[in-house]
């Protein structure tokens, strides 16, 4: 406690200049309107009225649905997608860490507001002296203990706005969080997807090869047979069995990959490597894509876009700290007091001659301090720039992120087509080759060819049926899908 500033006999009463000074006080106060530091202004950057990719195959440039987006996963039509991408948005630690920090940032919003507000402090002591009779090192001393208890009071008047410009930052903060929060969702969402899609499609990579494995196996044994019967010889028989075991080499590829997906999966969803296997265990079909997708204009997908808010929110905070730095070229008003007991003797502490109080103005003013309140303005300001640059960058990116997609998934489909035309005259081929085999027109080699064509084609026509739906998710995540206003616990 702190009230020795003011004499005894003066600590019951106030002082005759304190009211006018704080006349002259209060009309600042009130007549401070404006905060010092920038005023924030949104960017307004220009954006292309159209998407620069021609706009093909299911792709149009309708209004996106909102609702549509916020839950894009709806649009495949499969229930253990949904339901994994939902466990995910539940139980996933980023999404738990994401609402931690959306917390902790409502708690600093509190703490910068708390600043508008009084502060009260209590104290309270008991404290002995001694002092000597004489100069004598050796003399008796007589001991005088002292009581002392009450509070001290302190209000900071915001005359020049440095605390109403430290509010602004925390809210603009907070604003940006709870888009980062918003953007670990769509994140999330996406890289569930994305996981399911690769685990089908390595099962369905697994049916082909094992479809293959079959057929050539039946070569085998038919050429095996012939050579048995001396209409071959062992020439045949060794390309055949290496081309089975080459294909049969393939399968521990394709089993790890498939396990990977499925342990990255569980991770995704807040489980242990190994949960979903029995969930995935039975073969489905890879998700198809909806005959149309609306994309909407570049602008719809920016206002969408969750990064991009972020960004303009940390852009906003930056400004306001701008602000901050410039209060402290300006005096600081506060308003001090205090109130108490204070005594010799701890049994007349709480009688009425033992109160005191004290009540004023305080004024403090940084004169010099060899031009550090400058260079931090300075800081804040290039912070600003800083933050501007980022800002102007995601939206740079967010733009190619989407034209990327749009021509990744109208591309995939087409890529998609002409491969099923090669499976389909792939396995023409081979039936041709394997009837002249037969036949004794053409030699073992040709069978050879076929099947490893064959297989060549129906795999890579696997990986593109997933890479199709795949690409379409990574269209969805890049518009701004796959978030919905998320209540988090206060």
């Amino acid at each position: 406690m702190n009230h020795s500033v003011f004499p005894k006999s003066t600590r019951s009463r106030i002082s005759t200049w304190a009211v006018p000074f704080f006349s002259v006080l209060f009309v600042l106060f009130f007549s401070a309107c404006a905060a010092v530091g920038p005023d924030y202004v949104a960017p307004a950057p220009k954006m292309p009225d159209d998407w620069q990719t021609q706009l093909q195959d299911g792709l149009k440039d309708d209004p996106a649905s909102a609702e549509l987006l916020a839950r894009w996963w709806d649009t495949l039509d499969d229930p253990l997608l949904t339901e994994l991408i939902l466990q995910a948005l539940k139980d996933s630690p980023d999404i738990r860490q994401a609402i931690a920090r959306v917390r902790q940032s409502r708690a600093s919003r509190s703490m910068a507001r708390s600043a508008y507000y009084p502060t009260l402090d209590a104290d309270g002591s008991v404290t002995t002296q001694r002092k000597s009779r004489d100069s004598s090192n050796t003399s008796s001393g007589v001991e005088q203990e002292w009581y002392e208890g009450g509070f001290d009071a302190g209000w900071e008047i915001d005359v020049f706005g440095g605390v109403r410009r430290s509010v602004e930052a925390a809210d603009a903060d907070l604003q940006a969080v709870e888009a980062d929060l918003e953007n670990v969702r769509v994140t999330l969402a996406a890289e569930v997807a994305r996981n399911y899609l690769e685990a089908r499609t390595y099962q369905y990579r697994l049916d082909v090869a094992i479809a293959n494995i079959q057929t050539q196996q039946s070569t085998v044994d038919l050429i095996e047979s012939r050579f048995e019967a001396g209409v071959t010889g062992e020439l045949d028989v060794q390309q055949a069995r290496y081309n089975l075991e080459n294909t049969r080499s393939q399968l521990p590829v394709l089993r790890s990959g498939l396990e990977a997906s499925k342990n990255r999966l569980a991770v995704l969803t807040g489980q242990i490597p190994g949960s979903l296997h029995e969930q995935l265990q039975q073969r489905q079909p890879i998700p198809v894509p909806p005959i149309e997708v609306a994309v909407g204009v570049p602008a719809e997908t920016l206002r969408r876009r969750t990064d991009v808010r972020s960004a303009e929110r940390q852009l906003a905070a930056q400004s306001a700290r701008i602000g901050v730095a410039t209060a402290d070229l300006y005096p600081k008003f506060k308003l001090i007091g205090s109130i108490g007991l204070e005594s010799l003797h701890s049994d007349d502490f709480f009688d009425k001659s033992s109160r005191f109080w004290t009540l004023g103005p305080s004024v403090s003013w940084r004169i010099f301090d060899a031009g550090a309140i400058r260079s931090n303005i300075e800081i804040q300001s290039a912070l600003q720039e800083q933050y501007l640059a980022i800002y102007e960058r995601t939206l740079l990116t967010a733009l190619e992120e989407v034209e990327n997609a749009l021509t990744a998934y109208a591309e995939e489909q087409s890529r998609r087509d002409y491969l099923k035309n090669a499976v389909t005259a792939a396995q023409r081929a081979v039936d041709l080759a394997q009837d002249r085999y037969g036949a004794g027109v053409v030699d073992f080699s040709n069978v050879l060819d076929a099947q490893r064509s064959l297989l060549s084609f129906q795999d890579a026509l696997a990986q593109s049926e997933g890479l199709v739906t795949t690409n379409l998710i990574v269209l969805y995540k890049a518009l701004g899908g796959g978030w919905e206003p998320y209540a988090v616990a206060e």
